[in-house]
């Protein structure tokens, strides 16, 4: 017997399964022809009254597609434009496996840059590329970023509540999910606190006739909670809150050094992007672990931050910074300096944002945590192949590429502005505002 054939049958011995992946392996690294890109379009659906933004790239080769989050709720109507009127023309015709190359041409092409209408556009296109390579490969995209470091992601839940014993309970709830992390924010009465159903229908006496809210009768109201979540709840369950930087500099100096008692996870956004400076101050003066980022769109916001090591946990917004592809940097950046991972996950993220958000964080070494934000019946009706929460941990789809499918005919009957309110309705989507009793307008 010659050696032609042994190896025949050995192969012949090899389980059906092993020959199929080997097949997969030989078609995912035998010469293809480089895909085209044949066309860009926009889908643009509010299944939960949420404005939610995705690219579909079409490329020449029967059946390879992909879908981005280009989600920017706020000024969704711009994006759609940005997309359709300026990076289509531009990409048809250009290679779909040049990823990188594409986004330095997209980011470049405006000349004026970091903004986050185009920043979102881009993204679109990026991950939408990065789901058209996994599809070719026949993997998951975590898989072309080197493969799992994890297995899963850990993942913070939202509990708040009017007042303080309503949180507590919102807390005891996802404990029982799983949940080993949890943000906490409380109402304010008479105010519209942040992340709370607070009870605004007896406002307070103010100058003007909208919202309301006293930045230091949100933090005493704040210190209150976290005294009570540390003396009725476990003191292994981690929390986290979010300032959504709705206070002066100086009061998150010192509320950062009062925290310090209550051994929080992280203390979010006590600063404004344009505070960025101050970050100097508060490392020196306090050991509360600073979590920053999310309306991030410039690496000249974030690149200070994790180099000067300035702060514990980066929590861009994926799809404001432009995508996958500078996502990945920002991460090995933060590996570098001892910044761990934090991606931003609000509701007002696709399903396949979250997906890209998932990719990044079973690939980063210095993963942080993951927030979470739970996918309705009707998201998961419309993206087929959400990642999959299990007690606490968010799993990664399987599928290639991000692995999910987006229903588009049924995405068309929920269009932007459906359900919505009020001045989100007013204001095409938007924000409206928020002032202190003297009529100064707040960031939010």
């Amino acid at each position: 017997m010659n050696r032609r054939q042994l190896l025949g049958l050995a192969a012949a011995a090899l389980p059906a399964r092993h020959l199929a992946a080997q097949e997969r392996a030989a078609r995912a690294v035998r010469g293809m022809p480089s895909p085209k890109i044949k066309d860009v379009s926009f889908i643009a659906t509010a299944p939960g009254g949420l404005r939610l933004g995705v690219v579909k790239i079409t490329t020449d080769q029967d059946g390879l597609y992909g879908y981005g989050c280009a989600t920017y709720t706020q000024r969704a109507d711009l994006v759609v434009e940005a997309v359709n009127r300026y990076l289509k023309p531009f990409l048809v015709g250009k290679p779909a496996d040049r990823i990188d190359d594409t986004w330095q041409a997209c980011y470049n092409s405006s000349y004026w840059r970091n903004g986050p209408v185009l920043n979102n556009a881009i993204s679109g296109v990026d991950q939408a590329l990065w789901d058209i390579k996994g599809r070719q490969a026949g993997m998951p995209v975590y898989q072309l970023l080197g493969g799992k470091l994890r297995e899963a992601a850990d993942c913070y839940g939202h509990a708040s509540g009017a007042e303080i014993p309503e949180v507590i309970d919102s807390v005891r709830k996802y404990m029982a999910q799983g949940f080993r992390h949890v943000r906490v924010q409380v109402g304010i009465p008479g105010m519209a606190a942040y992340g709370s159903g607070g009870n605004v229908d007896t406002k307070v006496q103010a100058l003007h006739t909208g919202p309301v809210y006293e930045p230091a009768v949100y933090i005493r109201r704040t210190l209150k909670l976290f005294e009570a979540c540390r003396k009725e709840l476990p003191e292994d369950l981690e929390l986290c809150h979010d300032v959504h930087e709705r206070i002066s500099p100086t009061q998150a100096l010192q509320m950062a050094r009062d925290v310090e008692k209550f051994k929080l996870f992280f203390f979010e956004d006590p600063l404004s992007p344009e505070d960025l400076a101050w970050f100097r101050i508060m490392r020196q003066q306090t050991s509360t672990p600073i979590a920053m980022g999310e309306l991030f769109n410039s690496p000249h916001e974030w690149s200070p931050l994790i180099a000067e090591r300035l702060i514990d946990f980066i929590r861009v917004h994926v799809s404001q910074a432009g995508g996958l592809t500078p996502c990945r940097k920002i991460a090995i950046l933060g590996e570098h300096f001892g910044v761990k991972t934090a991606w931003h996950g609000p509701g007002d993220v696709s399903p396949i944002g979250h997906a890209a958000n998932i990719a990044l964080d079973l690939t980063s070494y210095n993963f942080g945590i993951q927030e979470y934000s739970a996918f309705s019946d009707r998201l998961k009706e419309i993206f087929v192949g959400c990642p999959e929460m299990k007690n606490g941990y968010l799993y990664a789809n399987e599928k290639p590429g991000w692995g999910i499918e987006v229903n588009e005919e049924l995405a068309k009957k929920f269009p932007y502005g459906q359900n919505e309110r009020d001045e989100r309705s007013r204001y095409n989507g938007g924000w409206g505002e928020v002032r202190r009793r003297d009529g100064t307008i707040i960031k939010q």
